[in-house]
């Protein structure tokens, strides 16, 4: 029976927003999407992927926006770029693909869901794609050790309609404690922030849907996931480990220094 529940999970659709402008890395971002920016030599969307597929969670859904043409391109590719072939040519150019690469069985749908819709609207655009109860989603910019299994063991405990990831980020200011104009105390920036932020990696159920529209400006978090809190509909899944995104520059490189130095936490596969 549990073998049977897993089997059923392993269906599960994983959408990722990957629509994003990123223009805080614009130097990154000027010629591709920010979720296509690399991580060692690989995007950091294929490490957020291979996070999912180490779980046994491989269909995947990418909300393409900004520049998703070259989100296209890159799978298109996938197999040629990534593995050994032998070509033959003459009879339509036969050409046979020795598969070395790890990503065998992944399932992906690409969706053009608009260069400027917002969260929500890009979630209605791909509703037509969910076949399933529930379905997993997150941004496409942001990594984390977290356990897909647990998480979802989370959600199907409370049986409300959406579970979001809750992380306590890294601060990366100076905390002031002030009285009037007096500062009363000094709090050197700390390695574990005192607020529980939003991490991605949510969990819905398919009834998510009913409250979002297709118009462009519906959002996710400002308007949608503010009512599903006030209806009493929102959980949150208290992930205490690795959790970090690629906003900044300085992020793209914290990044890709913990990946050249073997020390890339979310790297569980």
């Amino acid at each position: 029976m549990v073998m049977n529940n897993r089997i059923e999970h392993q269906k599960l659709k994983v959408v990722i927003l990957c629509g994003g402008l990123g223009t805080r890395l614009r130097e990154e971002t000027e010629f591709r999407p920010k979720s296509m920016v690399n991580i060692g030599n690989r995007p950091i969307l294929w490490h957020i992927m291979k996070i999912y597929a180490h779980y046994g969670f491989n269909d995947f859904i990418l909300c393409l926006g900004y520049k998703g043409e070259k989100i296209k391109e890159y799978f298109f590719n996938y197999e040629i770029l990534n593995s050994d072939f032998t070509i033959e040519f003459g009879n339509g150019k036969n050409i046979e693909i020795h598969n070395n690469h790890g990503e065998k069985g992944w399932r992906i749908t690409l969706s053009d869901t608009g260069d400027t819709a917002l969260k929500g609207a890009r979630m209605k655009k791909i509703e037509k794609y969910i076949d399933d109860p529930l379905f997993m989603l997150t941004y496409g910019d942001g990594v984390a050790d977290i356990d897909i299994n647990d998480l979802l063991a989370f959600h199907k405990s409370h049986g409300k309609l959406v579970t979001v990831t809750g992380i306590n980020p890294a601060s990366r200011f100076g905390e002031l404690k002030v009285h009037g104009d007096k500062v009363v105390k000094f709090i050197e920036k700390h390695d574990v922030g005192s607020t529980c932020v939003s991490g991605g990696f949510f969990v819905f159920n398919k009834g998510i849907f009913d409250y979002l529209s297709y118009d462009d400006s519906c959002d996710l978090e400002i308007g949608v996931l503010e009512r599903v809190a006030s209806e009493g509909q929102l959980m949150v899944y208290k992930h205490k480990g690795f959790w970090a995104c690629m906003d900044t520059q300085r992020d793209m490189e914290y990044l890709n220094k913990l990946w050249n130095e073997n020390k890339a936490e979310w790297k569980v596969w």
